[in-house]
């Protein structure tokens, strides 16, 4: 009981400071704060460890480096992620994929489209946040116009959005869950699916009979977005040949590494040809000379750096803006930062300690997911931040697992069926403050319509009561290296 009270104490320390640094910097505490808040915490939990428990300093170095080398692949995958979003927005990809995705949207079924045009625009961009700051935004003044609740269009808007982000290889989230679980990237995608698509069809279902009863409205707000697209782009479906070279990659089962830097690679060269204008733009505001010279620079940038486009609308600014490799540092800061904090907490024992609180209740297949669902979601409500729940559900995890013979993408599935999918629940939260804010929508009263969100623990749930697909490690079939 002494250990397991000792254990508490880095954590509570953690969620007070998290706290703080939530209700003074927002959604802005990832940009640093954050970070700040788990070395604290890491230090504390060093310093009780050498001074009650003894632990040698050495150990803790140890388990540092190790944990540094497990994520060192991860924080590539993260650099290609900023690198791909860039060279798919520059060259037109990713506008190419809204243009035409706009084209489907039916007022007869508005919540219906709109949830399957964010999880659309979701998987292309790899993030929740973007697609509800941009496309979001805009169905939600149309679902406004044709006479639906703010509320029931915001659900219809996250949940798709984080349907999109979940089985994107291009979601941070994603890549966190799957790396800090040594679980390879498609492997923990195709994994998800077994939860992930039935709560998405239930939504689906559920949005149709909610809209179906909803008669036309104009469409002249979407056809004003599409304009502005193809005013600003060259549109063509030639654009969508690298989305299915990209999934033709994934299908063969190449290294995410190796997939996200051909396609960054392809889409950055097919940039100087099929938007040599807005290239030429890019490469001009940061050198002049030559016209090759020119088309360098504006690759290099939309590969490294954030860039931004005037179209004429605010709305569109924002979703053709892109992050870059920069963009992914506050992400890499933070899981260096995580990955120490774990490693401190490894060393000690104190994850160990924790951990036994809840080994009564993780003897069962279902007790075991069920636990980890209900931790991932508690730890969102807590320490109010998706990216820190993963990491901390996952080390709190990760050895019962492994002591009862279940696979780790098991592990890494449950994970993401509640940590990742619920943030947006909690007003406290980055996440819930965030879209709360987008959209002008109070968390608790988008909240009950979030069904993907809501079910999708739920979902977890269930899949671990009945068994499919789980299996223990000497039943499993080994999955390919490079998957």
């Amino acid at each position: 009981m002494k250990r397991t009270l000792l254990a508490l104490v880095p954590l509570l320390v953690l969620v007070v400071l998290l706290a703080l640094d939530i209700a003074i910097f927002g959604a802005d505490s990832i940009l640093g704060a954050s970070q700040v808040c788990l070395l604290v915490a890491a230090g504390i939990c060093v310093a009780l460890s050498i001074w009650v428990h003894k632990v040698p300093w050495e150990s803790f170095e140890k388990a540092i480096g190790h944990n540094m080398a497990e994520v060192a692949p991860a924080i590539l995958i993260l650099l290609l992620i900023g690198a791909i979003s860039g060279t798919w927005m520059a060259s037109g990809v990713v506008p190419a994929f809204i243009y035409y995705g706009l084209k489907i949207i039916s007022p007869k079924v508005f919540l219906l489209t709109a949830s399957i045009l964010c999880a659309l625009v979701s998987v292309m961009t790899g993030s929740s946040w973007t697609t509800i700051a941009t496309v979001g935004v805009a169905l939600l003044g149309i679902g406004r116009a044709e006479g639906f609740s703010d509320a029931m269009t915001a659900g219809a808007i996250i949940s798709g959005a984080y349907f999109g982000d979940k089985i994107s290889p291009l979601s941070d989230t994603t890549v966190l869950a799957s790396s800090i679980n040594r679980v390879a990237l498609f492997t923990h995608i195709r994994y998800m699916l077994k939860t992930t698509v039935p709560s998405f069809f239930i939504t689906l279902v559920v949005f149709t009979i909610l809209g179906v009863s909803h008669g036309e409205a104009t469409d002249g707000q979407m056809a004003v977005y599409s304009a502005v697209l193809t005013g600003r782009f060259h549109i063509t479906p030639w654009l969508l040949l690298v989305p299915l070279f990209t999934i033709l990659m994934i299908w063969r089962r190449l290294p995410a590494i190796m997939v996200l830097a051909l396609s960054s690679l392809i889409a950055g060269v097919g940039s100087i040809f099929l938007q040599p204008d807005i290239i030429t733009e890019i490469g001009q505001a940061v050198t002049e000379g030559s016209r090759a010279r020119i088309l360098f620079a504006g690759v290099m940038e939309t590969v490294y750096n954030s860039v931004s486009l005037e179209t004429g609308n605010p709305e569109v600014n924002q979703l053709v803006a892109s992050r870059g490799m920069l963009g992914m540092l506050n992400t890499v800061y933070l899981v260096v930062c995580a990955m120490c904090f774990g490693a401190c907490m490894q060393a000690s024992g104190m994850i160990r300690d924790l951990a036994m609180v809840m080994r009564p209740f993780t003897r069962t297949r279902t007790g075991l997911v069920s636990s980890t669902v209900v931790t991932g979601t508690a730890l969102n409500g807590i320490v109010s931040d998706q990216y820190l729940s993963i990491i901390l559900t996952s080390n709190l995890y990760r050895d019962t697992y492994e002591k009862e013979g279940y696979e780790q993408r098991l592990l890494s599935r449950s994970v993401e069926d509640s940590a990742t999918v619920t943030s947006p629940l909690f007003p406290w939260s980055s996440c819930g403050m965030t879209q709360a804010t987008i959209l002008s929508v109070p968390t608790l009263v988008y909240a009950p319509f979030c069904l993907f969100n809501i079910l999708s623990p739920l979902m977890s749930i269930v899949v671990a009561i009945i068994g499919w697909k789980i299996v223990r490690k000497s039943e499993a079939s080994p999955e390919p290296e490079n998957a």
